[in-house]
């Protein structure tokens, strides 16, 4: 029995027997359960943390709803450059909210203790060191930069100002994907190898075509701000705005915006500082809406022999028009076994399959290719030296793990983060670990539009010219 092997029974003592080769979600809730008891948790004045979110766009809203189930956390104000959004804002959270169109009304105000950075992607990280600098901790979406050169400043910001900073992948905090980080060190599928990662789509809006507003107009659209910070300015366009993610001006495509959720699972899971050469490929197949950044892209990323892990690599796809109607899997592939991560990190199966000992004889094989004598030879030979349990592949009961009905990672990714800022815990992805997410993910836009081969030092976080 392999080393592995041991580990990995060992890990799991009984539990497979008692649960038919299933984890089923027995763990999965008595972790939900804690997170419930700390959300009940009575919370004192001095408690309080008092929030403010910067872009109330999609994900404005959705992370600022996740902030908000965490218990004494409570919003003070919003910022945006659409002013209907504003509105929207004072509809839901109530008219006494403080809105504004300049961030940095917020990060100067003293009854905000912490900032959700939910802009388009080029703002991540001026917002991100400005609010760090200005004493408040910070939330900042994925990915945390525009730009690799934006990187070791921001982790720098962080360490300079010792303030609580965390990023938005939220699949780090996610109950299912630490068990498989259990699962995976423990030897449940030997030795890694490879790993499959995608994300496919098949609808307008899963492209990124959000719907825009009938009252877009320069009059409710701060578009000088929006694009202060671009190298080539252009006329006001509705479309640049409200679908930033098609625009390389202000979001960083499909690699940044999912390649990186991918890569920040992978990391977690395998403990891994990042890639050492990174190449892709991509085009715009379908959308041609305007869009600058393909539709379907695809990359192969190379993991080096390191103490966290032995060498693999990554196949990493996004196809925004997928005739399979839209998917999402992980798979990490070892010599024994397969964790197969499903969509958002509800849950994981391990499949196990043991090669055979004996090599195999017949069949597809060059046996019949010889002799009558010689192939009798060969097989008595084979089963003098072979038992018949030595000859067939070894396959297991299924494990599978789930997350209750109920379980939202969002929410536990803020409570962590809240967690930091009231008792000083590590936050579960620090500027450094998003960083090391990040990079390689912009690395892949490189590839793409250079036509290279990029090569990463993974632990000094720079590129390798």
């Amino acid at each position: 029995m392999s080393t592995d092997r041991r580990k990995f029974l060992k890990h799991l003592g009984t539990s497979v027997l008692l649960t038919s080769a299933s984890l089923n979600s027995f763990a999965a809730r008595e972790e939900n359960e804690i997170r419930l008891l700390r959300a009940q948790k009575r919370i004192t004045p001095n408690d309080k943390i008092r929030i403010a979110t910067v872009g109330m766009g999609i994900m404005g809203f959705n992370d600022t709803n996740a902030a908000l189930t965490s218990p004494g956390v409570e919003l003070v104000g919003v910022a945006d450059l659409y002013k209907g959004r504003l509105a929207r804002a004072k509809e839901v959270y109530g008219a006494s909210l403080f809105t504004t169109d300049d961030y940095r009304d917020l990060i100067l105000r003293k009854d905000i203790d912490a900032i959700i950075v939910a802009t388009s992607d080029n703002w991540h990280s001026q917002i991100s060191i400005d609010a760090m600098r200005a004493g408040k901790a910070v939330y900042s979406e994925k990915p945390m930069v525009h730009q690799i050169s934006q990187g070791l400043a921001e982790i720098q910001a962080q360490k300079e100002t010792k303030m609580v900073f965390q990023v938005g992948s939220q699949r780090v905090s996610s109950i299912a994907y630490r068990k498989a980080k259990e699962m995976y060190e423990a030897g449940a599928i030997g030795k890694i190898n490879s790993i499959e990662a995608s994300f496919n789509r098949q609808d307008a809006l899963g492209a990124w075509q959000y719907t825009i507003p009938l009252d877009q107009s320069v009059q409710t659209v701060n578009w000088a701000r929006f694009q202060s910070n671009a190298k080539e300015k252009v006329d006001y366009d509705p479309k640049r705005f409200f679908r930033w993610r098609n625009y390389r001006e202000y979001g960083t495509g499909v690699a940044g915006d999912l390649f990186v959720h991918l890569l920040s699972g992978i990391h977690l899971i395998t403990g891994s500082k990042g890639p050492e050469k990174i190449y892709s490929i991509g085009d715009l197949s379908y959308w041609k809406d305007g869009r600058n950044v393909p539709d379907v892209m695809s990359a192969v990323v190379h993991y080096g022999d390191t103490k966290e892990h032995p060498a693999f690599q990554v196949t990493l796809r996004v196809n925004f028009v997928s005739g399979d109607g839209g998917s999402s899997t992980t798979k990490i592939v070892g010599s024994e076994g397969v964790i197969d991560l499903g969509g958002e990190g509800e849950g994981f199966t391990i499949r196990k399959n043991k090669l055979p000992e004996a090599p195999g004889i017949g069949g597809w094989d060059s046996l019949f290719t010889y002799t009558e004598a010689q192939q009798k030879a060969l097989l008595d030979d084979y089963n003098k030296r072979w038992k018949e349990d030595k000859r067939n592949r070894q396959k297991f009961p299924d494990v599978v793990y789930k997350a209750p009905d109920d379980y939202n990672a969002s929410n536990d990714h803020f409570a962590n983060f809240f967690d930091s800022m009231r008792n000083g815990t590590k936050v579960v992805e620090d500027a450094v670990f998003g960083f090391r997410a990040a990079a390689p993910a912009l690395a892949c836009n490189d590839s793409y539009f250079e036509n290279k081969v990029v090569r990463w030092d993974a632990h000094n976080m720079k590129i390798i010219v």
